[in-house]
């Protein structure tokens, strides 16, 4: 087996987003092969209903499909087809935009006034950008768990992992997204197909990842146990890691463990004329989306 890369990693960047939403952006808006077929990953999170509140209204979206996982509070959402709902902690909701969709998202928070959940935006190909649109929501309690000798804890929210499947299906990039806790000290390898684009985001205490291109095994245990401890080694909150090819990815957690979310999927390889939250593959089809916005014909009807 081989141990994939680190071809980057570097801190999330603190913005503004919606109507004034404080989130820290992981990737986005840069260069759209780099993760292909993912676009865009957004934490956002907060102690104050005021670095929240204001939420994200109506906005429209093509070409894409939105995951929204959140881990503390509550989200609310609708759009223009008269769907709406309630996302809760540990709750998911895959969005398949397609042809196109207005809609909102409004964080509320918890009763302590905190708010945590995670977005990320996945490409779709030429074939699918146009099909109808589509809403997968799954309960938290629907989300399999899977807990290893060690103690490592892994949440398959979309994929197989482990001899369990996520209750996601149907995803054009066929991707593998999984919540993964590894306890402190502890050193755990998790495979990947090599075919897929792959990253980890670490949220919750710091972990050491391997690299391909240094000296494994001594090393790690070094900085992990406190000799010879270098922090540019250790993944902390809110790092997010780039890996390249190989077939697997190995960290050893910190003296808290480490927490992260573990994201593949298959690159799609296709041109992307890009605006805000509107995918295509070319900019005719991008400025025709733009013309259909303001014309009040972008919502497809349902066939």
């Amino acid at each position: 087996m081989s141990i994939r890369p680190i071809l980057e990693s570097r801190r999330a960047t603190p913005t503004m987003e919606g109507a004034g939403v404080k989130l820290h952006r992981a990737f986005g808006f840069q260069d759209p092969t780099e993760l292909d077929p993912f676009l865009l990953f957004d934490d956002f999170r907060g102690e104050t209903p005021s670095d929240y509140v204001r939420g994200f209204p109506w906005h429209p979206h093509r070409g894409i499909e939105t995951i929204t996982y959140v881990l503390a509070g509550t989200v609310e959402h609708g759009d223009s087809l008269g769907n709406a709902g309630r996302l809760g902690a540990g709750d998911v909701q895959w969005m398949t935009a397609g042809s196109g969709i207005l809609h909102q998202e409004m964080p509320l928070g918890n009763a302590k006034g905190q708010m945590h959940g995670f977005q990320l935006w996945a490409n779709l190909p030429s074939s699918l950008k146009m099909t109808a649109p589509r809403y997968q929501d799954v309960k938290g309690k629907d989300i399999p768990e899977i807990i290893d000798d060690d103690g490592t804890r892994v949440k398959v929210i979309v994929g197989s992992f482990w001899g369990q499947s996520g209750p996601v299906d149907g995803i054009a990039a066929d991707p593998q997204y999984l919540d993964v806790f590894v306890p402190a000290g502890v050193k755990k390898t998790f495979k990947i197909d090599t075919y897929r684009r792959a990253f980890a985001y670490v949220f919750e205490g710091a972990g050491a990842f391997a690299d391909a291109s240094k000296p494994q095994g001594v090393l790690l245990e070094k900085e992990v146990m406190g000799e010879e401890v270098n922090i540019r080694d250790l993944s902390g909150n809110r790092t997010l890691i780039r890996f390249g090819t190989g077939e697997e990815v190995t960290v050893q957690a910190g003296e808290e463990g480490v927490r992260f979310l573990l994201i593949s999927g298959a690159p799609i390889e296709e041109p992307v004329a890009w605006h805000g939250p509107i995918v295509m593959n070319t900019k005719a089809e991008l400025m025709q989306a733009m013309t259909e916005l303001r014309n009040g014909t972008f919502i497809r009807p349902a066939h």
